[in-house]
């Protein structure tokens, strides 16, 4: 089994990495990683409806899909993520348990009650401090997992929520579980760094060599890969289920209700309804943004030099922007 564990903390990279090596790997692979803060979206999810989109811009957070099912998650650097990629594995045998158990030992050897716990967790104490998630492709099977072992639990709580918007429509919110740090419970302090270590040397049944990083062509490869897709709208945002969105909103002007329909991430339809006062039909505006995609920044750009103040008096464009997420 290969052993890896490369320097980049990009998310769309990282992600990359291990589509492109389940796609390419010509053995079995163990990789560590990490990303800078980022929400890891799951591939069946809708994107908007699992972040807390203000908190996220604002702090400037990265926002990228995954190969794989599940809820989203958030990562820091305090946050350590493995992967598995098994080769010839049997087609529809996904097996967490298998994979999970070589942390599970890691960690019980650190002296933590750690198990196995629902569909793919692991536990210490009581506290979420790992969720697994997996992926075929052929007769390949990839199977990733966070490891939380320093991470920023307030930012997480606060990123993971999503604001008063109302979305309905196919995709399903995550459930918000009860999480922990796993250097909280050690009977010894040791760094992230030191934790990575260990982990390699257990996994490697011995010292590991110095050079675990990806090859020369390979990161090219991967870097192609993430911008044509990790980093894109189309996959991060616009691979979703259909869904409505409905939000009212007290402003300055007048109450604001907005109705959406969103098919393939773009505005399909949109209502502006409400108590507000303007001397031009808002329709004007509701047809300017049919077919936007549903981001901030693409409805930034679509209003362009638009006067707002024609279709909705003392309603700043700013507002108007926030009352759309």
């Amino acid at each position: 089994m290969r052993i890896l564990h490369h320097p980049s903390t990009d998310p769309s990279f990282n992600l990359a990495a291990e589509e492109w090596l389940l796609r390419n790997s010509d053995e079995d692979v163990f990789m560590l990683w990490r990303n800078a803060r980022a929400v890891i979206v799951g591939r069946n999810q809708n994107t908007l409806a699992e972040i807390n989109v203000d908190f996220v811009r604002e702090n400037g957070i990265s926002v990228v899909r995954r190969l794989t099912g599940g809820g989203a998650v958030f990562h820091d650097l305090g946050n350590l993520n493995f992967t598995f990629i098994k080769l010839g594995n049997a087609p529809g045998l996904l097996d967490f348990r298998c994979f999970a158990q070589p942390m599970v030992d890691a960690l019980q050897a650190l002296g933590l009650p750690c198990g196995f716990t629902g569909r793919n967790d692991l536990e210490v104490s009581g506290r979420k401090i790992s969720g697994n998630a997996q992926y075929m492709h052929r007769d390949r099977v990839l199977h990733h997992g966070t490891l939380l072992f320093s991470a920023d639990l307030e930012v997480l709580s606060s990123v993971l929520r999503p604001g008063e918007a109302k979305y309905a429509g196919k995709a399903v919110k995550s459930v918000r579980s009860r999480v922990g740090n796993i250097a909280d419970f050690l009977d010894h302090p040791m760094s992230i760094e030191e934790f990575m270590a260990f982990l390699l040397e257990r996994m490697a049944g011995g010292p590991v060599l110095q050079n675990l990083d990806l090859r020369r062509e390979e990161a090219e490869a991967i870097h192609l890969l993430a911008d044509e897709k990790y980093r894109s709208w189309e996959w991060n945002y616009g691979h979703v289920p259909d869904y409505a969105f409905a939000r009212e909103t007290r402003t300055d002007g007048g109450v604001l209700d907005i109705r959406l329909d969103v098919r393939k991430g773009r505005l399909e339809d949109i209502r502006i309804l409400g108590d507000y006062f303007g001397v031009r039909d808002v329709k004007e505006l509701e047809d300017r943004l049919r077919g936007c995609p549903h981001t901030r920044t693409d409805l930034t750009a679509r209003l362009g030099e638009v006067a707002l103040e024609a279709y909705m008096q003392n309603v700043s464009r700013e507002v108007f922007l926030d009352c759309l997420f």
